[in-house]
C-alpha cells in the first residue's frame, strides 16, 4: 500500500509518499519538484510509481503556490518567478537534512527532478548541493542567464511594461550567474543527468535546452536528452516512464 502523508517543515507544507512496507526504513529519496503555477499534489502520479519501486518521495509546495499561495494573480506570480527558484533551491536542503537525520533516507542515494520550473530548480541545485547523486529536468533548462534574456524579450514584444528598474535587473542576472549550469558545468561532475523535453515548447524553449545539452554530452558519458516532437509544455507518459526508468537505473543498483 502507497502512503500519502501531509507534513510541514519549517512551518512549509510538503507531501510525503512511501510504500507502507518501508515506512521506517532507510530508504532511497526522490525530491520531485512541481511546475509554475502548480502545486504538490499535481505530481502525485509521479510519486506514486517511484514508491512502487522502493523511494521514499517528497513532493514540496514551492513559495506563492498551492497552500503557500499568497492571493497573487499569475502576473503578479510571474514577477517573482526567479525568487520562487532559488528560494525553491535553498529549502531542497532542508528535506534532505530532515531525512537524511532521522535515519530514514540513504545518503548516498538521493535524486532530484521536477517539471518546467521544477526542472529548473534542479538543474539550479546541481551547482550547490553534491548529495544529490542523479538528476532528471522535465522540460527546465539550465542556462538560466539566457532564459532570463529570452523572458525580458518576450515581455518587451507582448509591450508589457517591466515591473522592474535596469538595476533590479542587473542585480538579478549577477544572483543568477550562481546557479547557471551551463555557466559551471564542471559542478555537475558527471552526474547521471535526464532531460526530457517537447520539440514544440512555448514556455521554455527546446533550443535552449538543448543547445547545453549538446555543448556537454562529449565530456559527459551520463547525460541523456529526449526529445518528443509533436509535445508542447507538457510531459507525455513515455516521459513518466522514463524519469521513473532512470532513478530506478542510477540509484536503485
Amino acid at each position: 500500500m502507497i502512503i500519502v502523508e501531509k507534513s510541514l517543515l519549517n512551518n512549509n507544507p510538503f507531501l510525503h509518499i512511501v510504500n507502507n512496507s518501508g515506512q521506517q526504513k532507510k530508504l532511497p529519496l526522490i525530491i520531485f519538484v512541481h511546475g509554475f503555477t502548480s502545486a504538490k499534489e499535481h505530481n502525485l502520479h509521479y510519486a506514486y510509481f517511484l514508491a512502487e519501486k522502493g523511494f521514499r518521495v517528497i513532493l514540496p509546495e514551492a513559495l506563492y503556490h498551492g497552500e503557500r499561495e499568497q492571493g497573487l494573480t499569475e502576473k503578479d506570480l510571474y514577477s517573482h518567478f526567479w525568487e520562487i527558484v532559488i528560494k525553491t533551491i535553498h529549502e531542497l536542503n532542508d528535506y534532505k537534512e530532515y531525512y537524511v537525520n532521522k535515519g530514514l533516507v540513504d545518503e548516498e542515494k538521493i535524486g532530484l527532478a521536477g517539471t518546467s520550473m521544477g526542472g529548473m530548480v534542479t538543474l539550479g541545485a546541481l551547482t550547490k548541493y553534491k548529495w544529490i547523486k542523479t538528476a532528471v529536468s522535465l522540460m527546465g533548462m539550465p542556462a538560466f542567464e539566457k532564459y532570463l534574456h529570452w523572458q525580458l524579450e518576450q515581455m518587451q514584444s507582448l509591450g508589457v511594461n517591466l515591473p522592474f528598474t535596469n538595476e533590479q535587473i542587473a542585480e538579478q542576472f549577477t544572483v543568477l550567474r550562481q546557479y547557471d549550469l551551463s555557466l559551471h558545468r564542471e559542478k555537475l561532475e558527471n552526474r547521471p543527468l535526464l532531460f526530457w523535453h517537447g520539440k514544440k515548447d512555448p514556455i521554455v524553449p527546446y533550443a535552449l535546452t538543448y543547445q547545453f545539452y549538446q555543448s556537454i554530452k562529449g565530456n559527459c558519458g551520463n547525460i541523456h536528452f529526449i526529445t518528443d516532437d509533436k509535445a508542447d509544455h507538457k510531459v507525455s507518459r513515455e516521459g513518466l516512464k522514463a524519469t521513473v526508468e532512470w532513478f530506478e537505473k542510477h540509484l536503485l543498483k
